[in-house]
């Protein structure tokens, strides 16, 4: 019996030390993505920027008005090096990931086929705010939504000098700012998102997952406090529709100035 315990914890030993392992072969390429998005974001300088400015509100913003005073949570939402992230071509394309294969039977297959229903949906309800087209080429698209959960984000305590893995998330929005060359036109700044959404969810709490992600990727960069509002900073048992508040917010973000949509000074020449 002494023997066998001491080799279960030999064992264990050597289970801990191949995890160990396994991190420290992790952490570079974490630090490496991490670090290549971030350059992607910030490769002009401050003075080879476009100036701030505001865009036309879309008709839809323009139309909208709260008959209920609801108010906002504006305050909540923050600007970035390039301003507000709004969109100023319409309709924004959106490009929602479907099966390789034909629809089957399979209980897989079926519930990829949900995903991209309830997805669907979540894009076709804040259509009724701001203009969205769904295309069926990715390349062309302004805001990818895929089939797959967001990686793990591994951080390292420098106190312990241990790895710490979080909970697994659900859902994750991105963006990639990029210089846009229209045909016959100096480049001007734009920019993308990348929506990840997890498969693991109930029809019900995909299509909250993506309104809720896609609330971000229109431009709403933060979080309402009340759990009334789909752009809620956390999940509920009984996920909201789009309202009045987050609508607000939304109407009051493209009333901003932003350097998006608009000619590189220096490049314009």
């Amino acid at each position: 019996m002494v023997n066998h315990l001491g080799m279960a914890k030999l064992n264990r030993k050597k289970v801990k030390v191949k995890i160990f392992l396994f991190s420290l072969f992790l952490l570079p390429l974490y630090l490496l993505f991490f670090t290549f998005f971030q350059s992607s974001a910030t490769e002009l300088g401050n003075n080879e920027l476009p100036p701030l400015n505001a865009h036309p509100l879309p008709p839809t913003l323009v139309q909208w008005q709260d008959a209920t005073n609801s108010g906002d949570y504006f305050s909540q939402v923050k600007p970035t090096k390039v301003g507000y992230l709004v969109w100023s071509d319409f309709p924004v394309k959106v490009y929602v990931e479907r099966p390789l294969e034909p629809i089957g039977i399979s209980a897989a297959q079926l519930r990829f086929q949900q995903w991209v229903e309830a997805v669907l949906q979540a894009v076709q309800e804040w259509s009724v705010y701001l203009p969205l087209l769904v295309v069926e080429e990715r390349e062309k698209a302004d805001i990818v939504i895929l089939h797959q959960s967001p990686p793990l984000k591994v951080s390292f305590n420098h106190d312990t000098g241990e790895l710490q893995l979080p909970r697994a998330r659900t859902a994750e929005t991105s963006y990639q700012i990029y210089l846009r060359q229209q045909t016959n036109t100096a480049p001007e700044l734009y920019h993308r998102c990348n929506i990840l959404l997890s498969p693991d969810l109930s029809a019900r709490n995909i299509q909250a997952a993506a309104r809720h992600e896609v609330g971000h990727g229109l431009g709403i960069w933060g979080h309402s406090p009340l759990e009334a509002d789909t752009m809620y900073f956390s999940q509920v048992r009984n996920p909201p529709p789009i309202s009045h508040r987050d609508v607000n917010t939304l109407k009051r973000v493209y009333e901003q100035s932003t350097r998006l949509g608009w000619l590189v000074p220096e490049l314009s020449h």
